[in-house]
């Protein structure tokens, strides 16, 4: 045979073979969903891609564009497999039924045809969206579905040309879909029985990793791309069908106290709230921030400290000897004589996010879930980050897990924070548990940038994890208090060596003297009890140290929302906050300690030895409180007002996004629209 015919014959070989190989794809059961998956990451790619270049200004570069357009891969391929879940199940069981296949047919082409004219959909409307809001569309996008006629209105007015190209846009691609998709299912696939029962189960588990996109703890989220303090940029990692179904979901989270409780005239609200921050004092500034008003630090200092937050996980009264709890916090209780303790601080949550809440923005709870979980509370929120960040400190957060858990990055880099350090930041570590390096390691890495940090002033919230169930920490380093290993006992008596040797190393740092530290639980490890809240169980430590801080006990009722305000005054650092939390070290005269408690759906208002418990859709009721256990007492008419008033302003003030700097963005709510 002849070189030519060689050539030939190999030819032929190659296009049969080629022709084979396409032949087998598109007998493929599949062959349609990964045609489906195929169109929408071009089509989000390319938009991604538009939208980074239309913000280059803001990217800072192509090693962010990078960032976004890799991170948008990852959530985009999220999204995608929750689209293809359901077609990825029921391909298989179209072969060679002719009624089932006509089923089928009609429904994947409506299926993949909707999803991805949705998906272009929301790629389209962004830019205009972005160009009115500065992000993705989110929960806003919904709201203003609630008024039809003024939306259409306003499209018909003033975007007639953008109105006409989505709706071309929108007609091209749902023309498209449907002279792709029904040819691409086949009557009959070139797969048996046999192939298709052993595939699907392995497709499955393809598509359920794809939606998780994590091997950790927890799934991909929005929290799991933030890397930006600028909100617009974290949300190009999204794609905006996804930012909007998230918010969407996230809706569910909110719960209003008016609608729990039972309403409130909101002038008497406000003025209820105003008068148990201030008192008669008439500190706060008339606008459209109701609580706004005047912080006038209690010491004067020529250049204002440092502040470092030690957020204790799970660290309980109980497990406190200084607070008449177990012996297993010797280091706190000698710390404790040298700054100020609060003995009678309560937790105003039983989770994580609720301690976070109240520390970092002296938020009160509300019925619902944290803000920090929230759809509106994600950017331009008040926290003592974004307040901080005027003054020209520094901020940042210190984790030694993932920092998406609980939407906790995604929060703080929209509200203030500078940076976030988590697990992936650590190059070395001596031990490492289910939830991240041990608290030795976390406060080590905690040490190291406050000493980078040198005179620049700034804020450093620390977040401790050893105290957590499954309670791992470090063989042999502390004598144990209990057999086995592995107890809340010996986890606090772990956490309690690691806070002591951090204050060690920061005695001898060189940013001791210009710091004000404090050292406060998120909430309690054991919250339970037959009580409608189980007071006794919120009660936490909390410490400052630090120059000017006179050593002593502070014994009267607070809440662990009063401390954001109280460490501002002590750092020396005033200004307009709408806080309604109070400087401890200058409260009215003629105001009682009080403190909120959440459990559940239900609400606790604590003032003096009373206490106001609020129930879903139940008569609120009073009780006497001795330190143990709750008697109930006939109902104070005012007092019960004033725990109304506390559950609703949180609600209220959340929803209206009236908790913020006067600085801050107004972005409209629904209620503010109509």
């Amino acid at each position: 045979m002849s070189r030519n015919g060689c050539v030939a014959n190999g030819g032929q070989v190659e296009a049969s073979w080629a022709k084979g190989m396409v032949s087998f794809l598109k007998g493929n059961p599949w062959y349609p969903v990964w045609l489906f998956a195929l169109h929408a990451y071009l089509m989000l790619t390319g938009w991604r891609l538009g939208l980074i270049l239309w913000q280059w200004g803001r990217v800072e570069g192509v090693g962010q564009a990078l960032r976004i357009v890799l991170y948008g891969l990852r959530m985009d391929t999220v999204m995608i497999c929750y689209f293809i879940a359901l077609p990825v199940l029921l391909a298989p069981l179209s072969n060679g039924v002719q009624r089932i296949h006509s089923l089928w047919r009609v429904f994947s082409t409506l299926w993949f045809s909707g999803a991805l004219g949705f998906l272009f959909f929301m790629e389209a409307v962004t830019p205009f969206f972005i160009g009115e809001y500065d992000t993705r569309p989110n929960r806003l996008f919904v709201e203003y579905l609630v008024y039809p006629k003024e939306v259409i209105t306003m499209l018909v007015t003033g975007y007639k040309a953008e109105l006409v190209f989505g709706t071309l846009a929108i007609a091209a691609v749902l023309c498209f879909s449907r002279r792709i998709y029904p040819p691409m299912v086949r009557p009959h696939s070139s797969w048996g029985v046999a192939s298709r029962l052993l595939v699907t189960p392995l497709m499955a588990i393809l598509v359920v990793a794809g939606a998780r996109s994590s091997l950790g703890h927890r799934p991909a989220n929005a929290s799991t791309v933030a890397f930006s303090s600028d909100h617009l940029l974290n949300s190009l990692s999204l794609s905006s069908g996804y930012s909007l179904l998230d918010a969407v979901y996230r809706m569910g989270d909110e719960a209003d106290a008016a609608k729990v409780y039972g309403e409130m005239d909101v002038a008497r609200m406000v003025a209820l709230v105003r008068k148990s921050a201030a008192g008669d004092a008439g500190v706060f500034t008339a606008g459209a921030i109701p609580t706004l008003h005047r912080l006038t630090p209690g010491v004067e200092r020529e250049s204002p400290l440092n502040l470092v937050i030690l957020l204790e996980e799970s660290l309980g009264a109980e497990f406190v000897g200084r607070m008449g709890g177990l012996p297993l916090t010797p280091n706190l209780d000698a710390l404790s004589k040298e700054g100020l303790f609060f003995d009678r601080l309560y937790a105003t949550g039983t989770r994580s996010v609720r301690g976070i809440e109240a520390v970092t923005t002296g938020f009160f709870p509300t019925p619902g879930r944290s803000v920090v979980k929230l759809g509106k509370s994600q950017a331009n929120f008040f926290s003592l980050a974004s307040f901080l960040k005027t003054k020209g400190f520094k901020t940042r957060f210190v984790y030694g897990g993932e920092a998406n858990f609980d939407n906790m990055k995604r929060f703080f880099l929209g509200n203030g924070f500078d940076e976030v350090i988590d697990e992936k930041d650590y190059d070395s570590y001596s031990f490492k548990g289910s939830w991240g390096v041990c608290d030795e390691d976390l406060f080590t890495k905690a040490h190291e940038v406050l000493e980078a940090d040198g005179k620049t002033p700034s804020f450093t919230l620390v977040f401790s994890s050893s105290n957590h169930s499954p309670f791992e920490f470090p063989d042999n380093a502390i004598t144990l208090y209990e057999e086995p290993k592995a107890t809340v006992n010996n986890a606090v008596k772990y956490a309690d060596y690691a806070v002591g040797r951090f204050f060690d190393m920061a005695k001898t740092s060189s940013y001791w003297d210009r710091t004000l530290f404090l050292v406060v639980a998120d909430h309690n490890s054991r919250v339970y009890g037959d009580a409608l809240v189980p007071i006794e169980r919120f009660r936490i430590p909390a410490l400052l140290i630090g120059p000017g801080v006179e050593p002593g006990v502070y014994d009267t009722l607070a809440s662990q929302a009063d401390l954001p305000p109280t460490v501002l005054s002590l750092m020396g650092v005033g200004g307009d906050t709408p806080m309604i939390g109070r400087d401890l070290l200058n409260v009215p005269e003629g105001l009682a300690g009080r403190a909120v408690m959440q459990f559940y759906k239900n609400q606790a208002y604590m003032e003096g030895d009373s206490v106001v418990v609020l129930q879903p859709g139940k008569e609120h009721r009073q009780f006497h409180y001795d330190g143990r256990r709750l008697t109930e007492e006939d109902a104070d008419p005012r007092l019960v007002e004033k725990a109304l008033a506390h559950a609703q302003w949180a609600s209220w003030s959340y929803s209206n996004r009236n908790y913020r700097l006067p600085s801050m963005e107004m972005v409209p709510s629904s209620s503010s629209e109509k």
